[in-house]
């Protein structure tokens, strides 16, 4: 019988050689042999995209590789798409969570790993997908009245974006009516106390473990 140590690490593999059917065969085969899918997305694949993500920081590997990389893991994730719902049907809905990437950015994969490790914990994800502008996430908030409103930038460029949410949710008269949340590389929990948001995602574990807290 295959470990759960064993799965993680080929896992890792494929997204590495941003291979998609080697990623997909072993998260097909997760799913066979009923290991643990919140520790191969964790452990497995985000594991993989991080150290990808180290090596393009390095300078070893380039943009396309990223991108190459991300694409295997999400390919990953669609397999273990049903395995994530029923998880998240049987767990007691903890309300709704509105995400997107930043206006102006097109990188999906932080957020996109947020969103399934969030309804996997078992709140309903609301995802509004990439280079979102500003009015949209406050136009989610009016019409989905989410416990919290996450925002996802990956360049120094697009987190000015984030301090706008703030203020256009407070000119909206909503800001205290919903929990903010940002994250992703270049922000920090010093950004998040500076524009005023209530919770800063390091990774999404830490955004899953501290939305839980919030509204447990």
């Amino acid at each position: 019988m295959v470990t759960q140590d064993q799965i993680n690490a080929k896992a890792k593999a494929a997204v590495m050689d941003f291979d998609d059917e080697a990623v997909e065969e072993v998260c097909q085969e997760a799913i066979d042999a009923g290991v643990d899918v919140v520790s191969l997305i964790e452990d497995g694949l985000t594991t993989g995209m991080n150290e990808v993500g180290d090596q393009f920081e390095q300078g070893t590997l380039f943009l396309p590789h990223v991108i190459a990389a991300s694409e295997t893991m999400s390919a990953g994730v669609a397999v273990l798409a049903p395995v994530i719902e029923k998880q998240g049907r049987e767990t007691e809905s903890k309300g709704k969570i509105a995400i997107g990437t930043i206006e102006g950015d097109i990188h999906t994969i932080g957020k996109d790993i947020v969103a399934t490790m969030l309804k996997i914990a078992g709140f309903q994800v609301i995802d509004l997908g990439r280079d979102v502008p500003i009015a949209d996430y406050v136009a989610a908030v009016k019409e989905h009245q989410p416990l919290a409103v996450g925002s996802s930038a990956l360049m120094t460029t697009t987190m000015i974006s984030q301090m706008q949410i703030e203020e256009q949710l407070k000119e909206a008269g909503l800001r205290d009516s919903v929990k903010t949340m940002v994250g992703g590389a270049p922000v920090t929990q010093d950004w998040a106390d500076m524009i005023g948001a209530d919770v800063y995602a390091e990774n999404a574990n830490d955004a899953v473990v501290k939305l839980k807290a919030l509204f447990a």
